[in-house]
């Protein structure tokens, strides 16, 4: 019993001792060894805060102050965010806004996503309904008239079925307003014989020397010019290749034309394509006027030249014709003013008015591709005026005037009337003789412009490139091989005449197909 007691008494023991080290606490602490200040020295005054520092410090941004000031703007951002939503629950839900139905137009095939766009409705959601239909597709793919349909009526809208040749644009052949025309220049045409002195007559004319800069002394394309005579009216020629390569050239040269003048050399007689200009000048139903040219050489004949042109029905007035002529020499520059007045009494018998305040219409005369200006296209104004900044369709391109040249490379702001001017700003190279229209908005531009090149390109793939092997099999069964060619030229109108004279060259065995 001792011994417990003695172990309880050792137990408690300790409790003392805890005393001792809670009031050891409260004595000052002992610094470390190596510490200069003695044990037992007396407890340092607080240093004094520098309130000069402190008022230094305040206006500085510090870590714990930018904290704090965001908690408080994030704490305020969600008390606002709190309030709206509070207001929202007050008012009640909000009622979801009635869709908007509308007319869709579709034309015979569309992309999904146009469709998308037509109905002002998400694309994905097309692809996931066309889906869920069977179609798997994309929205970059085309989809047929019915199957849109279906689409436009499940989405709730009205389906407008349209037809691609809707979408074409038709020319316009309204007649303007009799107040509203007002003359404008006459435009000629100068047509000949190869070598028989047009463009020497034209340049002669104005005062230029541009037969120099053409390949052999041989014109290759139309050229068009405006001159502006001592009364300051204004004459628009245009000079048309003599070879016969050029045949359809000279067509259209005839067709877009006011006043063709049949250039003739007096030393050497009809030839050929003077002939066939007498028969595109015909067909055209436009008034001639014969310029006998050369008249200043010893073998120059005038009279022998009308009495050869009685043969293909073309009667001058010296022997009781309506036909004008009139002898010239190029070379000497005599008899001009008197083709010119010619020019302008025909001119005025014609009456020749356009109305210039419309949207503008005209012919490409001419088109290539400038390494330094893009799609270049030469063009006729036939009526309206046309304008920087016009939106326009022109065959199977579309495009917006970006600059207008004229003749002698000035920039110009509009062209007019009989005006040529080389358009700038167009998607590609047009086709010589095509039309040019200005069209409202660029949107319908593109849209007119991408269904005439579908159609272009269904003709093309309507009859298939020909294999080497499918080549042999004509061969062995005896009928005309299709020989591709791919022909390259600086513009459209020598492209068209290089085709047609190797479609000439074709036979019987082998037929060469242009690509």
């Amino acid at each position: 019993a001792r011994g417990a007691d003695d172990a309880d008494e050792a137990v408690v023991a300790p409790a003392p001792a805890a005393t001792t080290a809670s009031s050891a606490s409260s004595a000052p602490r002992a610094f470390t060894s190596g510490s200069a200040t003695p044990r037992n020295a007396p407890p340092s005054r607080p240093q004094q805060r520098d309130r000069k520092g402190d008022e230094r410090r305040g206006g500085k941004l510090t870590v714990n102050r930018a904290l704090d000031d965001g908690a408080r703007s994030r704490s305020l951002a969600a008390l606002k965010r709190a309030r709206e939503k509070e207001r929202r629950g007050v008012g009640g839900p909000r009622e979801p806004q009635a869709k908007q139905v509308r007319d869709v137009q579709v034309p015979d095939a569309i992309t999904v996503q146009e469709l998308a766009n037509r109905m002002a409705e998400k694309g994905a959601d097309l692809v996931k309904l066309l889906f869920k239909m069977g179609s798997p597709v994309t929205m970059t793919q085309t989809i047929d008239q019915d199957t849109a349909e279906l689409l436009v009526t499940e989405f709730g809208h009205n389906i407008v079925r349209v037809s691609d040749a809707d979408i074409d644009l038709a020319l316009d052949t309204t007649e303007d307003a009799v107040e509203s025309l007002k003359p404008r220049p006459p435009v000629v045409t100068i047509m000949g014989h190869v070598d028989h002195g047009k463009t020497s007559l034209l340049d002669a004319l104005r005062g230029t020397d541009v037969v120099r800069g053409e390949a052999g002394g041989i014109t290759q394309h139309i050229g068009a010019y405006q001159v502006q005579l001592k009364d300051k009216s204004k004459i628009t020629f245009l000079d048309t290749p003599g070879h016969e390569a050029f045949t359809a050239m000279r067509a259209r040269g005839a067709d877009i034309t006011d006043i063709v003048i049949l250039t003739v050399a007096a030393d050497d007689g009809l030839m050929p394509q003077t002939i066939e200009a007498i028969n595109h000048t015909k067909a055209a139903g436009v008034p001639m006027i014969v310029a006998i040219n050369k008249i200043d050489k010893h073998e120059a004949n005038a009279q022998k030249i009308r009495e050869r042109l009685l043969e293909h029905e073309v009667i001058v007035e010296e022997m009781g014709g309506e036909t004008q002529d009139v002898e010239v020499s190029a070379l000497k520059k005599t008899g001009l003013d008197t083709l010119i007045e010619k020019i302008q009494l025909q001119a005025e018998l014609l009456e020749l008015q356009a109305n210039p305040d419309r949207q503008a219409e005209g012919t490409v005369i001419e088109a290539k591709l400038d390494k330094g200006r893009g799609p270049v296209a030469t063009v006729l104004v036939k009526r309206g005026t046309l304008k920087v900044g016009d939106v326009f369709v022109v065959g199977a391109e579309s495009g917006k005037v970006r600059a207008l040249v004229d003749d002698k490379g000035r920039q110009m702001k509009e062209a007019g009337p009989s005006m040529p001017v080389e358009v700038l700003g167009l998607s590609g190279v047009p086709q010589a003789g095509d039309q040019l229209q200005v069209v409202d908005n660029e949107a319908r531009a593109r849209e007119v412009a991408e269904y005439r090149q579908g159609v272009l390109t269904q003709k093309r793939t309507t009859s298939a490139p020909a294999s080497l092997e499918s080549m042999f099999s004509a061969l062995r069964s005896n009928q005309a091989i299709e020989y591709p060619l791919v022909v390259k030229a600086d513009t459209q109108g020598t492209i068209e005449a290089i085709v047609a004279s190797i479609n000439k060259i074709s036979t019987d065995l082998i037929r060469a197909r242009v690509l």
